[in-house]
């Protein structure tokens, strides 16, 4: 097991050699260090805490700040544990970069989704509305609140409310490139959250360290420019000018 904190910056696409096209999530994953590692003679279990995005010192709390020092780090603005890890393979302190995953390994995803505020139950989940029209007053209400007895609603009972703001993972998806020098990941499909919500990637729980075979993606380098250079194009065009200018001055001269 193993993972990584990043924040999702958006969707796009790329193309293999084949001509496949595949959509991917950005996720940038820069700056990743490990702050506290937790062991069973300590903490009762073995799991890693690190730190991702960067966060000004007035802003930290006397605590965080000095949580981050021990790691002789700067404080930073979300912490979390990643379990099951071989604690043995990090040292306190240690930065992760993108590299961390290869292409073609089967990773889950966990963020958090988009707040939608508070709902009706038609939005929330999925209800049909009554008849709008023939003298119906009945439109996008709840429906039945239950039985005649006992004169309660059951819990669990499917009414508006906040909808939104789920831990959510998505399993089983793939890593499709790796940028290390801009450290980014790019991961297919989508996953959940908004721009620049944070996103925690591990290694997929049911895939057992999986690695797919991925094709080679199409390269987006420009070899030869259009126009070779400014100034060549004005060399070129300079003796015209004065050739123009020329035979201006001399019929103004004539005349």
């Amino acid at each position: 097991m193993k993972g990584i904190l990043g924040r999702k910056i958006g969707m796009t696409q790329v193309f293999t050699e084949s001509g496949k096209l595949i959509p991917v999530t950005v996720v940038e994953v820069e700056k990743n260090v490990v702050t506290q590692i937790k062991t069973k003679e300590n903490d009762g279990y073995e799991a890693i805490q690190l730190g991702f995005g960067e966060q000004r010192e007035k802003l930290a709390t006397k605590a965080s700040a000095g949580h981050a020092a021990k790691a002789q780090t700067t404080p930073k603005r979300f912490f979390r544990e990643i379990k099951g890890v071989d604690i043995n393979s990090y040292t306190l302190g240690q930065e992760i970069s993108a590299d961390i995953f290869t292409p073609g390994e089967v990773v889950d995803v966990t963020g958090t989704t988009k707040g939608k505020g508070f709902q009706g139950v038609i939005k929330r989940h999925g209800q049909s509305r009554g008849p709008m029209g023939h003298g119906s007053h009945y439109h996008r209400r709840p429906g039945s609140m239950g039985t005649m007895r006992p004169m309660r609603v059951f819990k669990g009972k499917k009414l508006a409310g906040h909808m939104g703001t789920l831990t959510v993972t998505i399993q089983n998806l793939e890593v499709v490139a790796v940028d290390t020098e801009n450290n980014v990941i790019l991961i297919s499909g989508n996953i959940p959250g908004p721009k620049k919500g944070l996103v925690i990637i591990k290694s997929a729980v049911k895939a057992n360290g999986k690695i797919n075979e991925m094709e080679n993606l199409v390269s987006y380098e420009v070899e030869e420019p259009i126009v070779e250079t400014v100034e060549e194009v004005v060399t070129e065009e300079t003796p015209v000018v004065e050739e123009v200018v020329e035979t201006a001055e001399t019929t103004k001269e004539e005349n």
